[in-house]
């Protein structure tokens, strides 16, 4: 089992950056892929970024790349997303998430991973 408890949502206006952040505990977090997903309102959830277990790949969706990166601390048990130039259709609730892939696959579709947070509100205003 993993819990993943994610934090640095805010309100920021569009052109700013926020830095989430989910921490993990439980199985051994360097086995585990990690991805970033959001869920706007009256959408469904969307895959944003992910990460392998080692942090030596990665992939982002079109609509964040340049602009949002997604890194890991395995010491720390924690992933990371910087998300810079922020804009308002960037907003929503963001998800963090973990997959059982101990090799260097970075899954992107949702039924891939395995443990979910419960979210982290991310607005941007106009």
């Amino acid at each position: 089992q993993v819990q993943l408890v994610e934090s640095g949502g805010g309100l920021v206006q569009a052109g700013g950056s926020l830095r989430l952040s989910c921490a993990a505990s439980g199985r051994t977090f360097s086995s585990y892929a990690m991805g970033w997903f959001r869920q706007a309102p009256g959408k469904e959830r969307e895959f944003v970024a992910a990460i392998s277990w080692s942090g030596g790949h990665t992939y982002y969706a079109d609509s964040v790349k340049g602009r949002f990166t997604i890194s890991r601390d395995n010491a720390k048990n924690t992933v990371y997303l910087q998300m810079n130039s922020l804009k308002p259709e960037d907003t929503g609730v963001y998800y963090c998430a973990a997959g059982y892939h101990p090799g260097g696959f970075v899954p992107q579709s949702f039924a891939e991973y395995n443990y979910w947070g419960q979210g982290t509100q991310v607005t941007v205003s106009s």
